[in-house]
């Protein structure tokens, strides 16, 4: 089976075969594509519930921690504004009933958690920006 996993901004694509795993190719990751609107239905069922806007994304103020897959934040372990360590844990993410420990890359300051408690997130959608 080939499976691509995208770790800490890389894809890396990867093939599984009784027990062996073989590395066949290896790039970095590109953002998610925005999706398209869908086009209206003839009788909408139900009007979708608005989110609450989120805060402007300042992706210039430093490293962005991105969610490595799609899944439920759980808990946020840092505020804006703390001190962080290379390999702390900084958000706790739910995926396939399994809590994962999200960790900052480098050492630096928190200067903006992207994220909520409750939120569900994407493959490459921004958890927190470290600068």
């Amino acid at each position: 089976m080939k499976y691509k996993v995208t770790l800490n901004g890389k894809t890396y694509e990867v093939e599984v075969e009784k027990g062996k795993a073989i590395l066949l190719d290896e790039y970095e990751a590109l953002a998610p594509a925005p999706a398209a609107a869908a086009a209206p239905a003839a009788a909408p069922a139900a009007a979708p519930v608005a989110a609450a806007p989120a805060a402007p994304v300042n992706l210039a103020a430093g490293e962005t921690v991105a969610a490595p897959m799609p899944g439920n934040i759980l808990r946020i372990d840092v505020n804006q504004g703390d001190v962080v360590k290379s390999g702390q844990v900084l958000v706790i993410l739910e995926a396939m009933k399994m809590e994962n420990e999200i960790v900052a890359p480098k050492d630096g300051t928190v200067a903006q958690i992207v994220t909520s408690k409750g939120a569900v997130v994407d493959t490459g959608s921004p958890l927190v920006i470290i600068a």
